[in-house]
């Protein structure tokens, strides 16, 4: 195991970890395709037909034989093609075809001009531009083959990727069935928000926005609310939680030193994996499991809990729900100011980019850093990566957030 600062796992090394210690679920169901959305597919997707089906015309104009055309000359119109009611008859040697957009080409038909390079005269149709050969015409196959794999299993079914599928005719699709995680967060001074406060209470935020991820990446959220500081509840609550979910996730309970009895629990029902990461904030993050189910144990901290699940938690449950891998976005800034940098611990700092007049990407903070400011993280728009100390001007590496969070 590599570790730093003080035992902590290398935030990488944790990942890695996570991920060789996951195995995607293995149950899988047929959906209606207008309610697949946010679904793994279960298998590749094979295109069942050419797309093209047909040639067909990508303008409104006139199709033609390049052949016979002749500058100066009208063509004679022959008739007409629509979309979905194609041109039967016959086309005379030097006549062309008035054709809308979507209609089929007829056979022996090469090229399309569009109506704007085109002028009406008693003899027929007069191009005002000459045209060029195999214009205009989308091709039987050109996009897509019968047989291609037109998405690959793992592929998450966004709202791009519906009306791909649509097009091919398909009606269901095959797709793993959604996880289902636990949630619940621990800790006698939590109270619900609209309930009132006694001394040293704190409202819960951090299942707030945990079960909005979840419900984001197309998890079933079972959420189990607040469990107080009782050893007895709380292996109650677990046992429970392994038995209805793919995964728990639980909020507090993992700092050193608290009054708590989460880590006891998880040797006696399960396993522990690691305790510790080296990042900011977030650094009491656990992994681990209980009675074969992924136990992820996030800070109390309301911006070390959503950093936590955003950067860790996340890629987990994607491998867990049979999603393909996918790198987050990052790039390089310009620092509008100065970076520190936490010692020893990849530091997950909170910015808003931009671009300056010089069309160059930069990033400022949103303030204050503190875990348990949330607002700098509601005010923001990616996260500025801090490895080391960062002064003005300099380049910094930014992960743009994803759809989970916005």
């Amino acid at each position: 195991m590599s570790c730093c600062d003080a035992g902590a796992m290398r935030v990488q090394d944790a990942l890695t970890t996570m991920l060789a210690q996951i195995a995607p679920v293995q149950a899988f169901m047929t959906v209606p395709l207008a309610t697949a959305q946010g679904h793994i597919l279960a298998e590749n997707v094979l295109s069942p037909l050419n797309m093209p089906p047909f040639d067909n015309s990508a303008m409104d104009g006139y199709a033609f034989r390049f052949a016979e055309w002749q500058d100066g000359c009208a063509m004679p119109v022959a008739g007409t093609a629509l979309a979905g009611q194609p041109f039967s008859g016959e086309i005379p040697v030097g006549a062309c075809l008035r054709i809308m957009t979507g209609a089929q080409v007829p056979d022996g038909l090469d090229s399309v001009i569009m109506q704007e390079q085109t002028a009406q005269t008693l003899e027929g149709v007069l191009f005002t531009q000459p045209p060029k050969a195999k214009a205009n015409i989308r091709y039987l196959g050109e996009e897509i083959r019968t047989g291609d794999v037109v998405l690959k299993a793992g592929s998450r079914l966004h709202a791009r990727a519906l009306p791909l599928l649509a097009t091919l005719g398909l009606p269901e699709l095959k797709v793993v069935r959604r996880l289902k995680v636990a949630i619940f967060s621990t800790g006698d001074e939590l109270k619900v928000p609209g309930t009132a406060l006694q001394d040293g209470e704190i409202y819960d935020s951090n299942r707030y926005g945990i079960e909005a991820m979840l419900n984001r990446m197309g998890i079933e959220c079972l959420n189990y609310g607040i469990i107080p500081d009782d050893p007895a509840q709380l292996r109650d609550t677990f046992i429970q939680a392994a038995q209805e979910a793919d995964a728990i996730i639980t909020s507090g309970g993992v700092s050193v030193g608290e009054a708590d009895y989460t880590k006891d629990l998880l040797l006696e029902l399960g396993e522990v994996g690691f305790w510790s990461v080296a990042m900011k904030p977030g650094k009491p993050f656990a992994f681990g499991s209980i009675r074969n189910k992924h136990f992820f144990g996030l800070p109390g901290n309301p911006v070390s809990a959503f950093v936590t699940f955003y950067q860790l938690v996340q890629p987990a449950l994607r491998k867990l729900a049979g999603e393909i891998s996918v790198s987050p976005l990052r790039i390089p800034a310009i620092a509008e100011h100065h970076f520190r940098s936490a010692k020893n611990r990849v530091d997950f700092q909170r910015g808003v980019i931009s671009v300056n007049a010089e069309g160059q990407i930069s990033v400022r903070s949103t303030g204050a850093q503190g875990s348990g400011m949330f607002t700098s993280l509601c005010a923001a728009n990616c996260f500025v990566i801090v490895e080391k100390e960062v002064t003005v001007g300099e380049i910094v590496t930014i992960e743009l957030f994803n759809e989970i969070v916005s």
